[in-house]
């Protein structure tokens, strides 16, 4: 006799649907916790201690086994993502079928995409809400005076015509150095100025060279923090100036400094403190520029007395700084940095890029008083 037997009307969940849910859940449940509580300082503190801290000091560690940029490939990988699920989606569209398919790719790539945003809201969202450099290291901001900021602009043109014969240059006159050493040194450059500033401890890691730094030029960009790997890269392609002093930036970013102002600051005592003449070039020239660009808007006459004052090496490698990003100053740049301007507010500083400016009080103050 032939017996039939009711389906269950319970549909069953595949694991890796489990899963996926269950991270989506855990993510948007952080996510939401991060923006409704990042305000409590006390507790991004400890967070920060407990969880950030050690996460970027354990990952830069391990990426720094290799000498290329591990978060460039991981960018490269999610980019690929994003587009094999457009290319599927243009298939589907134009068969009229394979949606089930369709719909279980795309909750994975949204899933991928919150877990991805709730990591970066851990691993450096929180930094931004955390004691700040100034505040840990105890350091004064204050308004300046013109003639503080005046003070300060001659400063570090003087300590850049100092040290500008100390430096290689190529057959134009400009600044060069060995690429390859100067990354080498990035490994051992905060050991010096964390006997200043205690609370730059870390680990020693090497900063590392984009091999699309071309790429980074059309955005605008000089070097980012990648917190996912704890690296920090920068881009070789623009003038050799400025590099050692973007490393310090980045390196900055490593050890825990999340505001673009006081990381400028903190690159400019690194670079200064290490004593090698590379990085002491760099270091006041980018100073100069942060300086010398406030002077100039406060009181032109004195800048344009201490600009008077540079040497004609130094002068070079300003007018190719300018001449080289005047050259990327097309609608890509502008729209990227729209959206880290965006980026920056989303974190809680109302300055957006004018932050990088707002270094001037920390140097001013602070490199006034040891000169």
């Amino acid at each position: 006799m032939k017996t039939t037997e009711k389906r269950s009307g319970v549909k069953r969940i595949r694991p890796a649907d489990a899963l996926r849910r269950g991270l989506l859940c855990l993510s948007l449940l952080w996510t939401g916790f991060y923006f409704c509580f990042r305000g409590r300082r006390e507790w991004m503190n400890a967070l920060f201690r407990a969880v950030v801290h050690p996460w970027h000091a354990a990952a830069g560690r391990l990426t720094s086994a290799v000498r290329f940029s591990l978060a460039e490939w991981v960018i490269a990988l999610w980019v690929l993502t994003v587009l094999c699920f457009a290319a599927r989606l243009a298939v589907c569209l134009i068969r009229r079928r394979g949606f089930a398919d369709l719909r279980r790719r795309a909750e994975a790539l949204f899933t991928l995409a919150s877990v991805l945003f709730g990591l970066f809201c851990l691993w450096w969202g929180v930094c931004y809400y955390t004691d700040s450099f100034s505040e840990r290291s105890g350091l004064e901001r204050r308004a300046v005076s013109a003639e503080e900021l005046a003070r300060a602009t001659e400063y570090f043109a003087g300590l850049a015509n100092e040290y500008s014969p100390r430096v290689a240059r190529d057959e134009s006159g400009l600044f060069t150095a060995d690429l390859s050493a100067v990354f080498d040194r990035s490994e051992v450059l905060y050991r010096a100025v964390e006997k200043d500033f205690p609370c730059l401890k870390g680990p020693d890691l090497r900063a590392k060279p984009a091999v699309f730094s071309r790429l980074m030029s059309f955005m605008n960009n000089t070097g980012y923090f990648f917190c996912f790997t704890a690296e920090a890269n920068v881009n070789i392609d623009c003038p050799m100036a400025l590099l050692p002093a973007t490393v310090a930036h980045e390196l900055a970013h490593q050890r825990g400094v999340a505001g673009e102002d006081e990381a400028n600051f903190v690159a400019v005592a690194a670079c200064l403190a290490d004593g090698d003449p590379v990085f002491v070039y760099s270091g006041a020239l980018m100073a100069y520029v942060y300086l010398g660009n406030a002077l100039h808007g406060t009181d032109h006459e004195r800048w344009l007395g201490v600009y008077d004052t540079l040497g004609e090496d130094v002068r070079r490698d300003l007018h190719a700084h300018n001449a080289y990003w005047d050259r990327y100053d097309t609608p890509v740049a502008e729209v990227t940095d729209r959206v880290y301007e965006q980026v920056l507010r989303t974190y809680g500083d109302d300055r957006g890029m004018k932050s990088y400016d707002a270094c001037v009080d920390l140097l001013t103050v602070y490199f006034l008083d040891r000169a």
